[in-house]
């Protein structure tokens, strides 16, 4: 996310009963037949192994597929517990793991000179073999031996999620993936983006979506109307213009770029870019976990869709537009 001056009105009221509800929301708090274990994860940055913070949600049951979801510029993995457990709560293992924002030797979630060394480093993870994919079996192994999980393995379908600046990673390792490991590639479900933000430097957003363009990956997101926190729409109007679908999503009519944080966004979040609405929470992690389960299954849930029941009453509410692509 990038934390920039915000444009919306934060009166010191909205800023104490954000406090409150933070200072007393039970940090123990799950959703319903949810477990998170926190661990760390390997990876290589130029010389160094660098060892992150972690995250993984466990469903109550089998794991149908694993959920990739990545946190925005400045960031953290606990940002977005919230949306992690209700992509649990559908059904799905999710890792949230903590990538730097800054680092002397480039290894950065945004591109702030040349990021690719790092993003390929994190694209290896997510190969069947090779240390990468032994870093990320290692992380999971020890996380599920503390959930009583021992023994079980790694869905192999995917779903790549990511907020703000996390959005342009998950696109970039699509797409390496795509270009050097199509096997691992045809593990990838689709992608669903949160207020995407292309980075100021660098072509990481066009060059991924331009790669992905003719793959038939399914690409969705989710955003708030463009203002200084999303880099005024930038990563969401790439999607528009370079993914050759006639519908790429929806925009939160009155929505924040810390929407996808919901209860797990902070102070610095909501003074910067201002404060989840609850009703804007809820249209996006129905959205996103059900564009989730529909890239995972291979099917349409009608509902959620334009002309659908739940999708038109958001619409017919005020709550969301529609985002149409360059197929339109």
């Amino acid at each position: 996310m990038r934390l920039l001056p915000r444009s919306r009105p934060f009166t010191p009221a909205v800023t104490l009963a954000v406090a409150l509800l933070l200072v007393f929301q039970p940090s123990g708090a799950r959703a319903a037949g949810v477990t998170k274990e926190s661990t760390t994860v390997d990876v290589s940055c130029a010389a160094f192994t660098y060892h992150q913070s972690a995250d993984w949600y466990f469903p109550s049951g089998t794991p149908t597929g694993l959920v990739w979801l990545q946190h925005g510029f400045a960031r953290a993995n606990g940002n977005v517990q919230d949306l992690a457990e209700h992509y649990a709560a559908a059904g799905y293992l999710v890792f949230a793991p903590t990538l730097p924002s800054a680092d002397l030797f480039g290894c950065t979630l945004p591109d702030l000179g040349n990021n690719k060394p790092f993003l390929d480093n994190v694209a290896s993870w997510f190969t069947a073999s090779g240390t990468g994919a032994d870093r990320l079996r290692s992380s999971y192994a020890r996380a599920a031996a503390a959930a009583g999980r021992s023994g079980t393995a790694l869905p192999s379908s995917l779903v790549l999620s990511g907020h703000s600046a996390g959005g342009e990673a998950v696109e970039y390792v699509a797409q390496r993936l795509h270009a050097t490991a199509p096997a691992d590639f045809a593990r990838v479900r689709g992608l669903v983006l949160l207020d995407p933000v292309k980075s100021f430097l660098g072509s990481n957003t066009e060059d991924s979506l331009t790669g992905l363009a003719g793959t038939g990956l399914p690409v969705h997101t989710i955003s708030s109307p463009p203002y200084s926190c999303n880099s005024d729409g930038t990563g969401t109007e790439a999607v528009r213009e370079l993914v050759p679908a006639a519908f790429v999503g929806v925009r939160l009519t009155t929505g924040a770029h810390t929407d996808a944080e919901g209860a797990s966004t902070d102070l610095a979040g909501t003074a910067l870019c201002g404060t989840p609405q609850a009703k804007n929470v809820a249209a996006l992690q129905s959205l996103a976990t059900a564009w989730a389960s529909d890239a995972f299954s291979g099917r349409t849930t009608a509902a959620w869709y334009p002309g659908g029941a739940s999708y038109d009453a958001l619409l017919a509410a005020g709550t969301i537009s529609t985002l149409a692509g360059a197929g339109a």
